[in-house]
């Protein structure tokens, strides 16, 4: 992995780009079929698996006694997850917006807005029902990919090996292509606190490189943890920003829209 990273990154932003605008539809399409096979598949369940999900969400059970503690927990560790996932509120995504050519930046923020609807209504939720409906949330001593895995194997009308295999596949994409959006998001920062020092760019690209490496060796545990606190450093000073800058932000809007109603813009 740490290789492959490195071919691409070492090609700069241009070969970011084209790795990336092949893979993405790729492995999205790829995911999408088998989740929605896997559902498709098990459709009459699909109620009693909606059922399941509010009922654990909005039962009396869940919010008396000794759970109010976690329900807190579930939410923080909800929030933290789906932050990572479609990276709202980080002011990340707006990073690789602003690298697109456009005329119109309203255009451009509400196409960059249709990635969280995408990543968290869309692929999450078919991951939920996948392990809902396989009940591999219940499988004791299963965590992480290990339970997508197993719902993907149980549920899916194909052999263990090539259900674990595809998601596999899939996984590899996505991991592949998050790291190369990473190292752009941190390389642009980097120029811009540096005053588009390219040499530092440069050092900080092979450092990226070297992290690629170490990480496989860390606990799962410790890199949830590092990457909720580097999240919580990004999403305070950006959400200050948001509210400072919101009557900006309501003005463009508004003067998009009210051109694109009078047909100055399409």
């Amino acid at each position: 992995m740490a290789f492959c990273v490195a071919s691409v990154l070492i090609g700069g932003i241009k070969r970011i780009a084209s790795v990336s605008q092949v893979i993405v539809p790729f492995m999205a399409i790829i995911y999408f079929l088998f989740a929605g096979i896997l559902i498709v598949t098990n459709i009459t369940a699909v109620p009693s698996a909606i059922a399941i999900i509010v009922e654990a969400a909005f039962s009396p059970r869940a919010i008396t006694g000794g759970v109010v503690g976690s329900m807190f927990v579930a939410m923080q560790k909800g929030v933290a997850r789906g932050i990572f996932s479609n990276e709202a509120g980080l002011g990340s995504a707006p990073i690789a917006a602003a690298a697109a050519q456009t005329k119109e930046p309203v255009r451009q923020g509400l196409v960059s807005m249709t990635g969280t609807f995408i990543d968290t209504i869309v692929i999450c939720t078919l991951t939920g029902l996948s392990i809902v409906l396989t009940g591999a949330w219940q499988v004791k001593g299963l965590e992480g990919v290990g339970v997508t895995t197993y719902a993907f194997q149980k549920g899916l009308p194909f052999p263990p090996e090539v259900s674990a295999f595809v998601l596999m596949l899939c996984l590899v994409f996505f991991a592949f292509t998050t790291i190369l959006g990473w190292d752009y998001y941190s390389e642009r920062c980097l120029e811009y606190l540096s005053g588009g020092n390219m040499k530092h760019v440069k050092i900080f690209r092979w450092i990226y490189i070297l992290a690629v490496f170490i990480g496989p060796y860390m606990t799962v545990s410790a890199v949830w943890t590092i990457a909720d606190i580097f999240n919580g450093l990004m999403a305070i000073p950006n959400m200050i920003a948001i509210f400072a800058l919101s009557g900006v932000v309501a003005k463009e809007t508004r003067d998009f829209f009210k051109r694109h109603k009078e047909g100055k813009i399409k």
